[in-house]
């Protein structure tokens, strides 16, 4: 007999990140505040590179399409979040918990390539600045990040087909969103085929991501260490420890999630991890841009001028 395609549950109830009543009110109120300044922070970052035309590069165009991203990336996950801390059963219909894995995995593999994208336009005006504007062109920005929201898509589209296509039998995941992970373990048929798929994209993107992101950075130390003046070097590497410091939350906090050693406490791990991985990070990115690059306390700074006269 085939094995049934389609779920026997209608919906799944969320474990959460703690079953204990008295914490409830203090993480909503924690995640509210979390969420509230990754909004402004990243809604403030795309409105002042639209407003500034000094910062209208390709570096900051895609930085303005990362705080696109994370804005989204927190929305997927954040509010239902919020809502299952005040209610008092934390359910997720099957379609609507397929839908939040298939964005969340839109907007993680989205992160990705788009940090990479970042760690290559670095390579070109640090390693190429005489062929930078050249290289660099509106055109080939357009389709760099064209190319990270396609391959965010096939990939999504693909893991989450493939979810689908399981059969569910449990409806308690033991986890605060849904996951591909903890939704493999409710599922009463063979995930093997699932687990081998699953685990070359996630394997693909990394690797490429990752080798990418490591092979610009080599170039890019060689060219600063064959600069003269050290105010030359200074200024070189300035251009691009913000995005290098973004870079290694984001990777840092996915090889901690996914390289831990399985642990009695591995589920608390796995929660404060994801919670850093998902929440945290795209709070902290722009504020990383921000204080750390003159150019956009330049720009913040003309702004506010500009709107009290």
């Amino acid at each position: 007999m085939a094995a049934k395609n389609h779920s026997t549950v209608t919906e799944f109830i969320l474990g959460g990140l703690t079953n204990q009543p008295e914490l409830q009110l203090p993480l909503f109120l924690l995640f509210l505040g979390i969420y509230a300044v990754t909004m402004v922070g990243n809604l403030g970052m795309i409105t002042l590179i639209c407003l500034n035309s000094q910062l209208h590069s390709p570096m900051y165009f895609f930085l303005s399409n990362l705080s696109l991203v994370d804005m989204c990336y927190s929305s997927v996950i954040t509010p239902k979040m919020l809502v299952n801390f005040v209610s008092e059963k934390n359910t997720i219909s099957y379609a609507g918990c397929m839908l939040q894995l298939y964005f969340f995995l839109v907007f993680v593999i989205a992160e990705c390539y788009m940090l990479t994208v970042m760690a290559y336009d670095r390579y070109v005006a640090i390693c190429r600045p005489l062929l930078y504007n050249i290289i660099m062109s509106h055109q080939v920005c357009s389709l760099l990040v064209a190319a990270v929201y396609i391959m965010a898509l096939i990939g999504s589209t693909i893991e989450t087909v493939l979810m689908l296509k399981l059969s569910y039998c449990e409806h308690l995941i033991s986890h605060y969103f849904c996951d591909i992970l903890p939704l493999m373990k409710l599922s009463c048929t063979s995930t093997y085929d699932v687990e081998v798929v699953v685990f070359f994209l996630a394997g693909f993107n990394i690797v490429v991501t990752s080798l990418t992101v490591l092979v610009s950075y080599v170039f890019i130390l060689s060219s600063i260490l064959h600069i003269s003046t050290k105010e030359g070097r200074s200024k070189a590497f300035g251009t691009c420890s913000s995005h290098l410091a973004a870079v290694g939350m984001f990777y840092g906090s996915t090889a901690f999630m996914y390289l831990k050693p399985s642990t009695a406490s591995s589920l608390a791990q796995e929660n404060v991890a994801s919670v850093f991985y998902t929440t945290v990070i795209p709070m902290l990115n722009p504020l990383i841009y921000s204080l750390r690059n003159k150019e956009v306390k330049a720009a913040i700074q003309k702004t506010v001028q500009r709107k009290r006269f």
